[in-house]
């Protein structure tokens, strides 16, 4: 029996070592078939470069109104405060009230290089719209309104850029020469009629069209009103004083020397506005966007200077002591008579 087993075992161990080499094939085969078949990683995309969208252009604010805004109030325009800030002149912005007046203001421009393009209302299809102003390297159209102060209804005469400075046209600007020093003098010659007119289009508005050159500049790259220029808006809308309805198209708070500074020195009011001490500028041109240096008259009420009282003399204190002849007069004449 033992034999048999001895037997049964030496038969067995080739069978077992061909299994053991059967097995170690498989392995293997098995190794080549995951060599053969294994799927190498897919290279990387190709790395495409995809332009950011162009920043969105400057859209008109969606303003209209069934009613022309009033014209313009005549104002003098507060000395620029600080070296640097550009002036934009004021305008009718259109409210749950009705018309408020934006007071003008010196401002910082976005960047160096940039100019203001006022806004302007346009009569078009039988409703007034207002064409938001806007910052750009070159002065677009504004709707021939002459605002003054070098926006005379095309471009800007009221300074320019010099390289990195902003220089000043104190011919139609309001310059205190101890605070600005960069300034120029330059005649400025109006080729349109000079009036008081605040929209474009319709049977009073102005006629303009647009140039070549505002053309052009329409077509440029623009930046909207700064956050100080918005907050300025938002400040005149809450100030009931500066409803047409209330002052009469003539704002006690016409011009500022900052944005928001509607109680600060240098504010100034219309002509013909209720006088204020906190409203008279420090420095003032004569007249709707005259040059700097004139010096001008108290306003009265009608918008003219105060005639003199011919009643003033008989306040004096030595009057009564004028009229003993006055009396003798008469107390002779009353004897004559007897």
């Amino acid at each position: 029996m033992l034999k048999s087993f001895r037997y049964l075992q030496t038969g067995l161990a080739p069978l077992g070592g061909l299994v053991v080499i059967c097995t170690a094939a498989t392995q293997l085969s098995g190794c080549v078939v995951r060599a053969a078949v294994a799927v190498p990683a897919p290279p990387p995309p190709p790395r495409v470069y995809v332009a950011p969208p162009p920043p969105a252009p400057v859209v008109d604010a969606e303003v209209q109104a069934s009613e022309p805004p009033p014209p313009l109030p005549q104002y003098e325009q507060p000395a620029c405060p600080v070296e640097g800030y550009l002036w934009t002149p004021g305008y009718w912005a259109w409210g749950v009230g009705g018309y408020y007046w934006v007071p003008g203001t010196w401002v910082a421009p976005p960047r160096v290089g940039l100019l203001w393009t006022p806004g302007y209302w346009g009569f078009v299809g039988g409703v007034y719209s207002f064409h938001a102003g806007y910052w750009g390297p070159h002065v677009g159209f504004y709707g021939g309104v002459s605002y003054g102060f070098g926006y005379t209804g095309v471009g800007f005469a009221g300074g320019r850029w010099v390289g990195g400075a902003f220089a000043y046209n104190q011919s139609v600007t309001n310059i205190n020469v101890t605070v600005v020093h960069n300034t120029y003098n330059e005649t400025v010659v109006n080729n349109v009629t000079v009036n008081r007119v605040s929209y474009n289009g319709g049977a009073a508005g102005t006629v303009a069209t647009p140039t070549a050159q505002e053309r052009m500049a329409a077509q440029e790259q623009h930046v909207a009103a700064t956050p100080a220029q918005h907050q300025h808006m938002q400040q005149a809308a809450a100030n009931p004083a500066l409803l047409a309805r209330n002052n009469g198209g003539r704002p006690a708070i016409a011009a500022t020397p900052h944005p928001g500074a509607f109680n600060a020195p240098g504010v100034v009011g219309a002509h013909g506005a209720a006088p204020s001490q906190a409203n008279k500028p420090a420095v003032a041109n004569r007249g709707y966007g005259a040059p700097a240096g004139a010096h001008p008259q108290p306003a009265s009420g009608n918008g003219k200077p105060p005639a003199s009282n011919p009643n003033v003399a008989k306040s004096h204190p030595k009057q009564p002591a004028q009229k003993k002849p006055a009396e003798k007069e008469r107390h002779e004449g009353e004897t004559a008579q007897r």
